[in-house]
């Protein structure tokens, strides 16, 4: 069969094949800035949290001989290791005290058991004194008792693996031992008590901007669109302010002192000595987060309604529909996407929130990411903040799969 050609003398299926693959190429050009962008601030920073959370190199890269000889020491015994150990132990911290890595080891270690962190500073020292021919046993035990403590040696076989579930352990208020992991005494979990606080308040924070916004959105899409504008600009005033700003205020509202509690007190409502706590706690922060993230529940949802015909309306009354009715099987199920949108948006703007629980929330109204940014900022526990990020990710990603299943996210609109 004969192919067709230009009249270049160029096969047209050719001609065609090249034109595709230079519109690619062009399609592909323009899109590389945001790809790069996407990769340097998201993928690679997901990625390095991701291996943050299970990377646990530094205790076999610093005592390399004494990983190796405790692999085969059984802890259950209830005895120390043989000399070997701690003769291995000598020659990899005379190298690490030379590198200064034995520092960074006990401040690793620190994080599992208290008392590490010194420990390891000391043993420069220690080392220093230590003389060939005598038992390296005698003389770690001798130097500081905890050498000669077996909760010491079996902390050092069970984090000597590369890799270690240690981090997301801790995020769950377990804790790694040799016998296999354990649940923290009550008095010492906070983790899963956070998640929970977190999650429950978010939810809560968007059934409040959904009811306050779903009325709010109603009329500005009824409205004349001169008014309706006006209004918005309302709206839209928060995001014109400085998130700081915004949240100073409250609190300058919301304290015992403050303009709300001297309104009622001056209403008779509260006496002047039995003013209201209405911040440094949960209600703070409902309150604040409420007021932030109500415009993004109300925007996707007048995108939505103001596509909805008032038309729809009238012919459901016209056939006998009371306007709760009318509502109901009418206007409302066609605002589903709008509320899908906004639930979304409001949903994952709240379970991440920082400043605002911070400076508002006390004790009680903090969320799990003040916790990562403690540990990130403070502590210096980037494993464990890498650990908490890693499972809040996953635990928004579930409740999207779950919302997708639920509702179907093929229904959200932006507008």
């Amino acid at each position: 069969m004969e192919q067709i050609q230009t009249p270049h003398g160029v096969p047209l299926k050719k001609q065609i094949a090249r034109a595709l693959f230079k519109q690619k190429v062009r399609a592909l050009l323009l899109i590389a800035p945001l790809l790069i962008f996407i990769l340097i601030t998201f993928v690679i920073p997901i990625t390095d949290m991701l291996l943050r959370s299970v990377d646990n190199s530094i205790v076999s890269d610093t005592l390399p001989q004494t990983t190796a000889v405790l692999e085969t020491w059984d802890a259950s015994t209830g005895e120390l290791p043989d000399e070997a150990a701690f003769a291995a132990l000598y020659h990899d911290l005379k190298q690490a005290i030379e590198q200064k890595n034995h520092t960074k080891l006990g401040t690793r270690l620190n994080y599992e058991s208290s008392g590490m962190s010194s420990l390891f500073r000391k043993v420069g020292k220690d080392v220093s004194k230590m003389q060939a021919g005598i038992s390296y046993k005698e003389q770690f035990i001798a130097a500081d008792k905890l050498w000669g403590n077996l909760k010491t040696w079996t902390l050092l076989k069970v984090y000597s693996p590369k890799y270690t579930n240690g981090y997301f352990l801790a995020a769950i208020d377990m804790k790694k031992t040799a016998d296999g992991a354990e649940m923290l005494p009550a008095s010492e979990r906070i983790y899963l008590n956070l998640f929970a606080r977190t999650l429950f308040m978010s939810l809560v924070i968007t059934g409040l901007c959904l009811v306050l916004g779903y009325p709010i959105a109603w009329l500005l899409a009824n409205l004349p669109m001169r008014t309706s504008n006006l209004l918005m600009i309302l709206v839209l005033l928060p995001f014109w302010t400085s998130l700081l700003v915004r949240t100073s205020a409250w609190k300058v509202l919301l304290q015992q002192q403050g303009v709300i509690n001297d309104i009622l007190v001056w209403l008779g409502v509260v006496s002047n000595t039995g003013r209201l706590e209405l911040i440094n706690n949960q209600f703070g922060t409902l309150v604040a987060m409420t007021h932030i993230l109500l415009p993004f529940m109300i925007l996707p949802l007048y995108s939505v309604m103001r596509t909805i015909p008032p038309a729809y309306m009238r012919a459901a009354k016209s056939l006998g529909a009371t306007d709760w009715t009318a509502f109901w099987r009418v206007y409302f199920p066609q605002t589903i996407a709008g509320i899908g949108a906004g639930a979304i948006l409001t949903f994952i703007l709240a379970i991440g929130y920082y400043i605002t629980p911070e400076l508002v929330g006390g004790t009680q109204g903090t969320f799990i990411s003040n916790r990562i940014a403690y540990h990130i900022s403070s502590s210096l526990n980037w494993g464990l903040a890498a650990a908490l990020g890693t499972i809040l990710l996953t635990l928004v990603l579930v409740l999207y799969w779950v919302y997708d299943k639920i509702v179907g996210i093929d229904k959200v609109k932006l507008g």
